[in-house]
């Protein structure tokens, strides 16, 4: 079939965003249906008079958030996505361009422990690493100078239990350019750590709400609810993420999901999935999605991934983010956006509680971000990684053969996963007495006997320098490769 796609090469807007845009939206109307197979990337490129790099990133992005399918020797053809959820359109929220928890904020294991024995280790592969090195410190300080001289009263008294107004302007401000959320200051909750707002958050749904997790997944979250007494039930994952289909026999009342870069896994879920979550999630009065969109700032390939909270029109995604991976984990500063019935509750059961975040910080960060250092940051850590993550995997590429590599193109890791029958434990073990530190993808598992021999290992990139990334790869080439 042919594809007429009015261009705009003066645009505000690159070429390939423009034919992306233009695709979806034909399929989210209906207008593309799943049996019309479009023409390859070769062929539009002819018809639109633009480079083939530029209609392979449109397909590519539209296949990474499952608008697309690529079937082998046939070609693109758009998902199917009639009967569910219809997406909300925003305007001017396209998403920007350019304690002891294991693989996200800390260096101890969620459920197991820390590999690597007594061996010394050259290089350790942390999923929970970040680059400290470009950290804008004297930015930190300057602006930490200022605020501190300010003679102002207020921001020395306790302040909204919500956090400061001008930093919920600013995270809201950030949430609706770059992740294409949709909220108002007003439902954004700021807290000390993502586990001080998963206890607020449990105590507004209630203790008895069974709460549905994919498994394996972010296990300081799992810990949490266990804490306060939620049945937390285990859902399994495919290729595109939380099987949603198993959430009919389950009594849980809210899941908890990481759609846009999961956690361990990095499988970025897919517009079809998202919309079966929401569906699932209208379908009974008092049903939530809890979002836990992390380290969605980092994506290498095409542009980041919109929130799942942007696509609801029923008030039933919670979002949940943090500032951990995209400034540093001493921040300390996360937030939650409730949709209204869970505010109103907020409000009428919750709101006595003070927030747990110093009102010096909270002026700090808001300068950071208001006057633009947060975006300058961000653009500068994105490159920085990305020279990681590609380094990384060209270093790796001699063990395909043994070895699928996985979660590539986002986050701070990628996983190995074995061919050949390796086992998990073998790896780890290799791997240390070589001098490697290496993870296992068991020990995200929600119950130790809930899980088979995976043969699968992180390796986290973030926190380590280029040479000790050669260093550490060279390393793991000897012991694998063998």
């Amino acid at each position: 079939m042919e594809l007429i796609i009015p261009l705009d090469p003066q645009g505000k807007r690159p070429l390939y965003e423009q034919i992306y845009r233009h695709i979806k939206t034909e399929i989210r109307n209906g207008n593309l249906k799943p049996q019309m197979r479009l023409p390859s990337t070769r062929r539009l490129a002819e018809n639109l008079k633009v480079s083939r790099s530029t209609t392979q990133l449109a397909y590519e992005q539209l296949v990474s958030e499952g608008y697309l399918e690529a079937v082998p020797r046939k070609g693109y053809f758009p998902a199917r996505l009639e009967g569910l959820v219809a997406p909300v359109e925003t305007k001017g929220a396209d998403p920007a361009e350019p304690g002891a928890e294991f693989g996200r904020e800390g260096t101890e294991g969620v459920f197991g422990e820390r590999s690597g024995g007594a061996y010394p280790i050259l290089a350790d592969f942390s999923p929970a690493g970040i680059d400290l090195e470009n950290f804008p410190f004297s930015a930190w300080r300057r602006i930490s100078r200022s605020v501190l001289k300010e003679e102002e009263r207020d921001m020395f008294l306790k302040g909204d239990p919500q956090g400061d107004l001008s930093l919920r302007k600013a995270i809201r401000d950030y949430l609706h350019t770059a992740r294409g959320v949709n909220c108002s200051p007003a439902q954004i909750i700021i807290g000390a750590g993502n586990e001080y707002l998963l206890m607020l958050l449990s105590q507004l749904l209630g203790q008895k709400t069974g709460i549905a997790m994919e498994n394996p997944t972010y296990g300081q979250a799992f810990r949490v609810f266990s804490a306060m007494g939620h049945r937390v039930f285990p859902v399994g994952m495919d290729q595109s993420g939380f099987l949603v289909s198993e959430l009919s026999e389950l009594s849980a009342g809210a899941a908890y999901v990481m759609p846009s870069h999961q956690f361990p896994m990095g499988i970025v879920m897919p517009a079809r999935r998202r919309q079966e979550l929401l569906s699932w999630a209208q379908a009974f009065p008092g049903r939530y999605l809890i979002e836990d969109d992390y380290d969605s700032e980092f994506r290498y390939k095409g542009k980041p991934v919109p929130a799942l909270q942007g696509m609801d029109r029923g008030q039933r995604v919670i979002y949940m983010g943090t500032f951990s991976k995209a400034i540093a984990p001493a921040i300390r500063v996360g937030y939650m956006v409730l949709p209204q019935p869970l505010l109103e509750r907020y409000r009428e059961s919750a709101r006595f509680y003070s927030s747990t975040v110093s009102r010096v910080d909270q002026r700090i960060l808001t300068r950071f971000i208001v006057e633009g250092y947060f975006e300058r940051h961000l653009n500068r850590m994105r490159e920085r990684y990305k020279g990681k993550h590609d380094l990384l995997l060209s270093l790796l590429r001699p063990l395909e053969a043994r070895f699928e590599i996985q979660g590539e193109y986002a986050g701070l890791h990628v996983l190995l996963k074995g061919k050949a029958g390796q086992t998990e434990q073998e790896l780890v073990s290799r791997a240390a007495k070589a001098g490697v530190r290496i993870y296992g993808l068991s020990g995200f598992f929600m119950d130790w006997t809930d899980h088979r021999e995976t043969g699968t290992v992180l390796l986290g990139y973030g926190g380590l320098t280029e040479e000790e990334i050669r260093t550490g790869a060279g390393l793991l080439l000897k012991i694998m490769g063998e």
